[in-house]
């Protein structure tokens, strides 16, 4: 679709990090939202449908007549979560989006954006990840992205919809004190005036993009009407090492790294190649110190 303003949009896990950002910017537009998730959003004022999205149920409710965009969110998003769970992630993050996807269909739902991951393509060493590498994850996280990506694009061909698959790379922002990625960790180590673990030796490249970012290019892809995979990201890499020496800087503190074997499923590399998203207009506005520091204060108040 071209426009969001004053369009009737279902935001799955709008409650969550991301979510709550995305629902806001759409508010902003005069969107008429509404948000699916276990928890209400914080704002009375948004109608919020709370519930499972593994219930049939909750997904026939959440998607309203007249809804003319699903931006679907909700998901199981920890890695290492997916394995020791595997059939509890694919209940979400490739059943729940079926039925979702069902529910777009019955009820004429012109558009659908789904938050997927560069981690579908598996581990391709130190090559660039564009759209076109073929999909082999590693992991249940991974394949059950995958898997929501596939539906996604046959639903797209069958029945005229636009079908976009947005893969984010590692966002970070305002938002995250509830997350245990690893920005979280940096700034709770840095006002707790204690360590980090780092996975292996702090040389893994990892492509880092902030919320603010993430949203606008959410914006770029619904007003573009592009159907198909699209990679989101900073289009940097930094390694870990590097992640640490900005959180040192941002927040003035020493946080100590102590070097930890790495964890099943953890890719070498991530690098990303953003020029497909760029050609529709997206353009990232915060490199890892600019965004980091938006992070920091959030942290470093709640200590007084």
């Amino acid at each position: 679709m071209g426009d969001v303003n004053r369009s009737q949009v279902l935001v799955t896990g709008g409650s969550g990090f991301i979510g709550r950002r995305l629902v806001r910017a759409l508010l902003e537009t005069g969107a008429d939202v509404t948000v699916a998730d276990l928890r209400a959003f914080p704002d009375d004022n948004v109608r919020t449908v709370v519930g499972d999205l593994c219930d049939p149920s909750v997904v026939a409710r959440a998607v309203r007549p007249g809804t003319e965009v699903i931006i679907h969110l909700a998901a199981v998003t920890r890695v290492l979560l997916s394995i020791e769970d595997p059939a509890g992630t694919h209940a979400l993050n490739v059943t729940a989006t079926a039925d979702l996807l069902e529910q777009a269909r019955l009820k004429d739902v012109g558009s659908f954006v789904l938050a997927s991951t560069n981690a579908v393509t598996g581990d391709v060493g130190s090559a660039t990840i564009n759209e076109q590498i073929p999909l082999r994850p590693l992991t249940p996280y991974g394949a059950t992205k995958a898997a929501g990506e596939m539906l996604l694009g046959s639903y797209a061909a069958c029945y005229g919809m636009t079908g976009c698959a947005l893969r984010f790379s590692n966002v970070y922002g305002p938002g995250m004190a509830e997350k245990d990625s690893f920005v979280p960790r940096l700034m709770r180590a840095a006002r707790d005036a204690v360590g980090v673990q780092v996975y292996g030796d702090g040389t893994q490249v990892r492509d880092l993009v902030h919320v603010d970012d993430i949203v606008a290019g959410i914006f770029t892809a619904m007003r573009s009407g592009f159907s198909g995979p699209l990679i989101l990201g900073a289009g940097e890499s930094v390694t870990v090492n590097e992640i640490v020496a900005t959180a040192r800087s941002v927040t003035g503190a020493e946080i100590p790294a102590e070097n930890v074997p790495p964890k099943p499923g953890e890719m070498p590399a991530v690098i990303i190649d953003i020029s497909a998203a760029k050609a529709l207009g997206y353009k990232p506005a915060h490199d890892l110190k600019s965004g980091m520091a938006t992070v920091w204060p959030e942290f470093s108040e709640a200590a007084k």
